[in-house]
């Protein structure tokens, strides 16, 4: 796949309102990259713009350097699978396969070579007979890869939400399956969806978007460990990140909202803040918070278990202290229950600020 630089690119469908960018960023090539966010964010328009089927309102789109703003996709060199299988069903597997070489006008030779090539790289072959009306769900997405995947000059593929249709089970199946293709034919695969596991467990990269904009761009560790903003801690993990807001006066740093114990915990904050006077969020993964099931009322932060709910190896605890509210896991086999007291902290190190967001 070529290098992709997005330059500048804006999109209104009505020109009174922005519904993506300013966008400015790459891709590059050879990745498996995923496009994640909530419905509505811009995701599917920007996959549009990059296909060709979608012309920016403001800004130029580049492959290798080369301005594609105005090319359409067969000018493009990709490959794209929707959400719902594209397949002709009056055809054969086989048939379906081959029509978009036929009408490249490749010889039948070279056609019955390169189809046998795909079907066995997506394991497709015995089901070369069947008529695509009958296939399941699953087979079908396979077939419409495998009908971007016969052309040997694309470069790149592009999926939208391709795995909605599928079960659980086979999601996982097609998912290795994805992976499996894109390490053998070294292509670039660009993927849609609003399901974090799918990225997360699919992509080398992840672009987190929201409202039309770019909010975060590289790969799930980084993600997870070190969010730039509120929404990207919310929006990656389960459960997402908990949030106290603080404020900042003189340098020194304290909770919105004052619970025992809290003020002492914030004089630690100091040591991390170096923004300006204002407010923020503080964001912590329930992962990382610290826990004592055997508190001191005197000396350690106490919070009141409120939920407790089972996940096998660990049990995901709901916290609750005046009007605050958090989510914590408890790895091991612990006895607790509603009602509870435990002492909570928050180690430094896994802390998270942002200032200016207070949530």
């Amino acid at each position: 796949m070529a290098k992709i630089e997005l330059q500048g690119v804006r999109h209104s469908y009505d020109q009174k309102k922005w519904v993506l960018g300013p966008l400015e960023c790459m891709f590059e090539k050879h990745k498996r990259i995923a496009l994640l966010g909530p419905s509505g964010c811009g995701k599917t328009t920007l996959l549009k713009i990059l296909s060709g089927l979608l012309t920016p309102s403001e800004g130029k789109v580049l492959f290798d350097g080369e301005d594609v703003t105005n090319l359409g996709p067969q000018k493009r060199k990709i490959a794209q699978v929707f959400q719902f299988p594209v397949v002709y069903d009056t055809m054969t597997v086989f048939q379906n396969l081959a029509f978009p070489l036929l009408n490249y006008g490749m010889g039948s030779v070279e056609i019955r070579k390169r189809v046998e090539e795909i079907g066995e790289l997506l394991e497709l072959t015995d089901h070369f007979k069947d008529g695509a009306k009958e296939l399941s769900p699953h087979l079908k997405q396979l077939v419409s890869l495998g009908r971007g995947l016969v052309r040997k000059d694309v470069s790149a593929v592009l999926f939208d939400e391709p795995l909605t249709a599928v079960s659980p089970r086979l999601k996982r199946f097609l998912r290795k399956k994805l992976k499996e293709i894109h390490a053998e034919l070294e292509l670039s695969f660009l993927y849609v969806t609003h399901d974090q596991t799918e990225a997360l467990t699919f992509a080398e990269e992840v672009v987190v978007m929201e409202e039309g904009s770019i909010l975060q761009q590289g790969c799930p560790r980084d993600l997870f460990e070190n969010p730039k903003t509120s929404f990207v801690g919310h929006f990656i993990g389960t459960p997402g990140m908990n949030f106290l807001n603080y404020k900042v006066h003189k340098g020194k740093v304290s909770p919105m909202e004052v619970t025992p114990h809290i003020e002492s915990y914030f004089k630690n904050l100091e040591t991390l803040d170096r923004q300006s006077d204002g407010v923020g969020a503080l964001g912590i993964r329930p992962q990382h918070v610290g826990l004592n099931l055997n508190p001191c009322l005197l000396n350690d932060w106490v919070w009141k278990v409120k939920k407790v709910d089972y996940l096998g190896a660990s049990q995901l605890l709901t916290l609750e202290q005046e009007s605050f509210s958090i989510k914590a896991v408890l790895e091991g086999r612990h006895s607790i229950h509603h009602g509870d007291r435990v002492g909570v902290e928050f180690p430094l190190s896994k802390v998270s600020l942002f200032p200016g967001e207070s949530l």
